[in-house]
């Protein structure tokens, strides 16, 4: 086996390389999601695989009595959905887009995220037609905001 020598130009190329890649791995956030959900549901699954497909790392939890994760993670009755996320203590409420969870992970004043009922067209729900609906936030001090407008088409 012939060994290969590197000039002193050479190692510092290879060491540079190196370092660059572990910072960029460092770098790069940890998009971990607990999902739970109701074992029975098939549109659940769908928003699992469209988290997966943009990058998530997804814990899947199968819950019986979804009503009890809910309250527990302070989601008002008029915001919730069929499946519940957290992110770092957060809700993610529904069948909401990963912009929203980004956003939802930037802001200190939001305690979720929502994406109520179960609109047609949303991550999970596509039938082709496209309902309007829009995300709205939970603020720490309990009111909601719009955080997003989705069309119909």
């Amino acid at each position: 086996m012939k060994l290969i020598s590197l000039t002193t130009a050479g190692r510092r190329t290879v060491a540079a390389m190196a370092l660059a890649v572990a910072s960029v791995t460092q770098a790069a956030p940890a998009h971990v999601i607990d999902v739970y959900r109701d074992p029975n549901c098939g549109c659940c699954s769908k928003w699992i695989a469209y988290l997966r497909d943009n990058g998530f790392t997804v814990n899947d939890h199968l819950e019986e009595n979804m009503s009890l994760v809910k309250a527990k993670l302070g989601v008002p009755e008029k915001l919730t959905s069929c499946h519940t996320g957290v992110v770092n203590g957060k809700f993610i409420e529904g069948h909401v887009p990963v912009q929203q969870i980004a956003e939802l992970e930037r802001r200190t004043d939001l305690i979720g995220v929502a994406a109520p009922g179960m609109p047609m067209g949303s991550p999970g729900m596509e039938t082709g037609h496209k309902s309007a609906y829009q995300i709205i936030g939970l603020k720490k001090i309990g009111k909601q905001e719009v955080v997003a407008d989705y069309p119909s088409q």
